[in-house]
Order: C-alpha cells, then sequence, then structure tokens
C-alpha cells in the first residue's frame, strides 16, 4: 500500500499566489498520505519544456514536508509546470534507505508513481531486455514507457500492449521528459481519486478520497472526475478537460502466489 498525491496543470496564466494555494492543497494532500506509506517520501515536477526536479527522502511525509529543499523543489513551480507528481512509499520489495528504490521514480525520461506491486517483473525486466538500476518492481512500468517515448510523443498503444503481460496491482501517473504536456493516469486495481477545478485549469488526485474532501473541505469550484478501475486516462496540457479514457488491460492478481 502506497500513496498516491499529485496536482496535474492545464495550461494558463497564474499569478504567484494561485500556484501557491495550489501548492499549498498539495502539500496538505502528501501529509494525509503518510498513513498510507510511512517509510518514504517523493515529489517532481515537470515543465513543458522537458526541465524537471525531483527530491525524495526515507522519512516521513510529515518530516519531509518540513525540509527546506522540499519548499525550495515546491517554490520551483510556475506556469510552464504541466504536473506535480507526489507519493508517500510503503516499503514491501526494496530498501528504502536505497533512495533509488523511493518513489517518484526517473527511468530514462520518463518520471512516475506507483501503488502496487508486479509479481512477474524481474521476468519481464530480461523478456523485453530493460536496463535496471533500482531493486523495486516500479520501475518496470516507467522503463516500459520509457520506452513507448523513444521517439518523442508518448506511443500509448505500444504501450498498453506491454502492459497487458504485467501481472498483479498497478495504479500509476507518469510522465515523459519527451512529451512533458502528456500525462497518463493508470487507474487499475488500486484506488485513486481525482478531483478537477475548471478556473484553476488543475486536477488534484489521491489515493484516498477522504483526503481529498478533509483538504477540499472550505474550497470551491472543485468537482469530481469519475474514473472507473482498468482504465488510462491520457491528459493534454494545452487543453486539460479534453481528455480521453481508454481500457487498461493487464493480469489482476490480488496476492502473491500461483498466476490467476
Amino acid at each position: 500500500m502506497c500513496g498516491l498525491a499529485g496536482v496535474i496543470l492545464g495550461k494558463k496564466r497564474r499569478r504567484a499566489e494561485e500556484r501557491e494555494h495550489l501548492a499549498w492543497l498539495f502539500t496538505r494532500l502528501l501529509v494525509l498520505s503518510e498513513s498510507r506509506g510511512p517509510h518514504a517520501t517523493g515529489v517532481a515536477w515537470l515543465n513543458r519544456d522537458g526541465e524537471h526536479r525531483l527530491f525524495k527522502r526515507p522519512v516521513s511525509a510529515g518530516q519531509f514536508v518540513i525540509d527546506k529543499a522540499f519548499h525550495e523543489v515546491v517554490a520551483g513551480i510556475d506556469n510552464r509546470t504541466t504536473v506535480l507528481l507526489g507519493h508517500t512509499r510503503w516499503r514491501t520489495r526494496g530498501d528504502e534507505r536505497v533512495n533509488r528504490n523511493n518513489h517518484p521514480i526517473r527511468a530514462g525520461d520518463v518520471i512516475g508513481t506507483h501503488n502496487g506491486t508486479i509479481y512477474n517483473a524481474d521476468y519481464l525486466f530480461r523478456r523485453f531486455k530493460l536496463r535496471r538500476f533500482a531493486e523495486v518492481d516500479s520501475e518496470l512500468l516507467f522503463r516500459l514507457a520509457a520506452r513507448a517515448a523513444r521517439s518523442g510523443r508518448m506511443d500509448v498503444e505500444w504501450f498498453k500492449e506491454r502492459l497487458r503481460r504485467c501481472r498483479g496491482q498497478m495504479t500509476a501517473v507518469l510522465v515523459s521528459r519527451l512529451d512533458p504536456e502528456t500525462i497518463l493516469v493508470l487507474k487499475g486495481n488500486k484506488p485513486l481519486e481525482l478531483r478537477t477545478h475548471r478556473k484553476h485549469r488543475a486536477v488534484l488526485y489521491a489515493s484516498d478520497p477522504a483526503f481529498l474532501d478533509a483538504v477540499l473541505a472550505e474550497e470551491r469550484g472543485w468537482r469530481e472526475l469519475s474514473v472507473p478501475s482498468m482504465s488510462m486516462i491520457v491528459f493534454r496540457h494545452e487543453v486539460l478537460t479534453e481528455f480521453s479514457r481508454e481500457s487498461l488491460e493487464f493480469i489482476v492478481q490480488e496476492k502473491r502466489g500461483k498466476a490467476p
């Protein structure tokens, strides 16, 4: 069990106050998500030109957000930013003291966060001859996405075809530095809730709807964005509301053991 939290940003000229407010909402979501993963916390953002920042540490979210480096990273968000990714990790495989095992994970030009376990990741790394630098199975998803984006724009159909070979649990958010205006949300058999705001041109997401309800209790204009399980949502920074939804297919396996 891990916690995903983040903000997907549409194209808009935002005043500094609005950017700071969205960052504040994100920070609160991240702290609430600590209950889903106390062992490590991380954040990353990307801009339209592929510039990015990534910061993660083997500490709880409560400790993480008081780190000066966290505030420096969040302060770097501007009107070019397309997405702000957050993750709170519950350690399963891979020592959290080895920071490359923590999320967000950068695999080539792809940066992403994942909640779940891919039980056949070791086999698929060998099968597709993918480079590997961490112990965690999550890296597989982002290595496949990086290969799907080698020519620039994300080849969603190629990526979907490879995901069908994965076995386990999967919900993830990812983006490529080669195509930073395309943000993929994979909602598989792990929870993820989204809220959208027309004026802010933004989407907030978290693994637990209670976190969003708590953070947005006194906010106006946020509406639920209903996404069924086993869906892939493709958001475009240029026009955030004109997203596409496709089916997400993989071999669902809720517990380690014999494959279904």
